[in-house]
Order: C-alpha cells, then structure tokens, then sequence
C-alpha cells in the first residue's frame, strides 16, 4: 500500500482529551477517530489491527473445539425478561422501542439469545458438549466513558457460551477456554495472569479474569511473581485429555485483584520476594454459571435415560477493540507504539528517502513487489516530506520493522533495515535483506552487510 493513497492523519501534539498512552497513540497514529463520547471510528491503520487481533482470536476459539455464529445487536426485550435481567441490568442498557412499539435493546452481551437459538435447534445429549462465539459490536451506556477503546460505550467484543449436560462436563469446557485465552494473549505478546473473579451480573459461583499489568490499568493486582514465568501451552496442547494439571498451576499462585484481595492470605502465601503488587488491564472474563440462564428460559435436552435436563452454561469474553489499547499499554516507548508481529497492521515499513530519483524509486518498487509476492505485507512511505518527518512518523505507528532506501546508502549497494523493538538497524544488500524478511528473526539470519552506527 501507498501511503500516499492512504488515509492515515498523523498527529504531531498529544490530543488533550487523552489522558493514557494507549487512547494518546491511537490519535495521533491515525488509528481511530472519535465520533461522539465513548465512540470510534476505526481509521484504515486501526482496523488492519482490529482485524489481525480478531483472527488470532478465531484461531484459537477454534483450536479449542468452539464453533462461530454470529448473533444480531438489537434483542428482544422479552428474550431478557424470561431470564429476570432486563430490569435488573441497570442503565448501561440503551433501551429502544421501534415503529411498532416493540421493546428492544442493543445487546450489552448474549446469554439470553444464545440460550433461545440453543433451546430450537438443540434437543439431545448426543450433539454436546457445544461451545459456540461470534465476534460482534456490543453497547454500554457506560456513565463516564474514558480512557479510549479502554473503556468506550460501544466495542468489539468475542463472545463465546458452552453448553453442557451436567456440571463436571461444563467445568471441563471452562477449563478448555481457560487454556485456549492463556494461548490467546501470549499470541498477541501479552502476559495475561487468571485471577478468580466476581461474577457480578452474569451470574454463577466460578469466574476468572485475565489480567495484563500495566501502570494504567484500572485494577489494583496483587499475585505472585511465579506466575509472570509459568510457561504458556503450546500448540500441542490436547483440549480433549486432561487439562487439570495444567490449570492447576496457575491457579495454585496467588493472583487477586484489589475487590477480592485478601491482605492476610497474601502475607501467609507468598514470600516477600516474590509478591507482585501492580496494576492491571482486563482483557477477558470466563463464568461458569450453570443453570441460571437454562432453568428459567427452558433450554433442555433429551438426556441418556430419555428424561430432559436443563443444560450447564458457561460464558467467555474477550474485549478485542479493548485488546488493542491494552496491547499498546504494554507495548510502546517515547517514539510511539511497538507492535508484535501477530497482530501488526504491516510487517515492514518502506521508506522512500528520495521521491522521484529513479534509482531509489526503482529499488523501492523492487523490493515492494519481491516482499508482497513472499507474502510481506508493505506500507511504502512514497511521499516528497522531508527523512525527519518520515522516520517520526515510522516509530510513531509501530510497524516491527523498517526498510531504509536513499541514494546514500545505494551508492554502496546497501539499505537499511531497522527492528522497531529494539532500534538496532543493519546495512545490507537489496537480496540480503530480502532474504532476511523471510526468516521468522530477520536478524538471526546469516546476511550480507553489516550493522549501522
């Protein structure tokens, strides 16, 4: 892609309204542009994002056996009185009444629905377990809306409901989307620590967060620094054995958020050394709730003796626009963002130090095409601004990594590659480097050249 042909509106001051790193570089890379309060347009940059963090999230969803759907946003208030919420839920419920005077609401999450669409197509213990998500838009009339994609009124949410014939199969599909968020986030180069939760208004007795530290976060954390070293499953890992043992050691540790901390237990449990007392962002909740949603709406099924019973529920959330704030969170420096290459909008960065020389345009043109056909996604900087400005605006959107071509430099029949992470650049031929591209760490790669200054 041409970035003069691209709508990405840079922005050289810190926007005022902005009070966190991740709301602050959102603005001014071009990522999103807000429309009313707690609301966003996702800018061309921004949703290249968005979309990589929702395929990473399906990857995994599937990988663990779940199945995706995708429910509408406006329900039907009668759907949420049969389970007793819809007055309960509070005034982050934007309540709409259509021509016909029908009563409906733009879904804050999908337990009722789900459970109805369940009731009508399922009807037997043979087709369980069943786990289906979808990745859709949700509104929150939140009170005070801040902070960014943190904590916006309307957002992008996975959201992913098990159903079961009793409790201990539905624990072992919570135990199978336990597994499958841990792999999640590490994917996205964020170390994501379970903490048992409130289940607030969802409802049931067993509840995980999945917490990021970070100095912004909302949540006091209080856990022990064996957890931020536990390794993550592999791809290996088989969600249809045993994963008891492997949940066992990250829930044995100590992890609480500041609602539930238990000072006392925290002194008793975990030596000195090893207490963690931080801030965190949340980027994903799991509820086992049981029957609450099955008894009362009457989604059954035919058990083994042919008597019915009400299915066992879990619900799973994932906050995917939430998980770009809290990726940035995470992941940035004075210069701007630095993302991980899982969910980066392009790998690599080609600037363009001299618009209109026909040998750096010739050589850019080269490489752009040699790295889109290996499969290389590109943003070429093909603007006349001046180096300054180009390389400002390169570390400012994130990009892992960046490809330097300018007379300089080809007068040695070298370009540069930069590494955004860790700002270390090497000199190397126009074969070199792509050669270099196309190893998983460019740099660990035997190249023609050398290191520059």
């Amino acid at each position: 892609m041409r970035l003069s042909q691209y709508l990405l509106p840079t922005l050289k001051e810190n926007p005022a309204e902005a009070q966190i790193a991740s709301h602050r570089l959102m603005l001014r890379a071009g990522l999103i542009r807000q429309e009313a309060a707690g609301i966003y347009a996702w800018l061309p940059l921004g949703l290249r994002v968005l979309r990589n963090v929702e395929r990473v999230v399906r990857e995994e969803m599937d990988r663990a056996g779940a199945v995706e759907l995708l429910m509408p946003t406006l329900q039907l208030a009668e759907l949420w009185r049969e389970s007793g919420r819809y007055d309960a839920y509070g005034p982050e419920m934007l309540r709409i009444r259509d021509r016909h005077e029908r009563e409906l609401l733009y879904g804050p999450t999908n337990e009722e629905m789900v459970a109805e669409i369940f009731r009508a197509c399922v009807h037997s213990w043979r087709n369980l377990p069943m786990t289906l998500y979808q990745v859709q838009w949700k509104f929150r009339d939140e009170q005070r809306p801040r902070f960014g994609v943190m904590r916006g009124r309307e957002f992008l949410m996975k959201d992913a409901y098990s159903f079961d014939l009793d409790e201990a199969a539905a624990r072992r599909s919570y135990q199978r989307m336990f597994v499958a968020y841990l792999r999640m986030f590490a994917r996205m180069g964020l170390r994501a620590i379970p903490m048992r939760a409130e289940t607030g208004p969802i409802g049931g007795d067993l509840s995980h967060e999945f917490i990021v530290l970070a100095q912004t976060g909302e949540s006091a954390v209080y856990c022990d620094k064996a957890l931020l070293q536990l390794p993550v499953p592999g791809e290996d890992v088989d969600y249809a054995g045993d994963l008891s043992p492997l949940i066992a050691q990250w829930i044995a540790p100590y992890a609480a958020t500041g609602d539930v901390h238990d000072a006392a237990r925290f002194e008793r449990e975990v030596p000195d050394a090893q207490r963690v007392l931080a801030r965190g962002i949340e980027v994903g909740q799991i509820f086992y709730y049981g029957t609450k949603y099955s008894l009362p709406m009457k989604a059954h099924v035919t058990g083994p003796d042919g008597a019915e019973r009400p299915i066992h529920g879990g619900c799973y959330g994932v906050g995917v626009s939430r998980l770009l704030g809290a990726i940035i969170e995470a992941s940035h420096d004075e210069h701007g963002i630095v993302w991980p290459e899982a969910v980066a909008p392009y790998r690599v960065g080609l600037v363009n130090l001299k618009v209109g020389d026909a040998r750096t345009d010739a050589i850019c043109a080269m490489l752009k095409d040699q790295l889109a056909q290996a499969g290389t996604e590109v943003l070429y900087d093909d603007t006349d601004e001046r180096p300054g400005a180009k390389f400002a605006r390169m570390d400012l959107i994130g990009l892992p990594w960046q490809l330097i071509v300018g007379p300089r430099g080809l007068e040695t029949g070298t370009v540069e590659l930069k590494h955004r992470a860790s700002s270390e650049r090497r000199e190397l031929t126009a074969e070199a480097v792509l050669q270099a591209l196309a190893a998983q760490h460019p740099f660990d790669a035997d190249q023609t050249g050398r290191q520059s200054p």
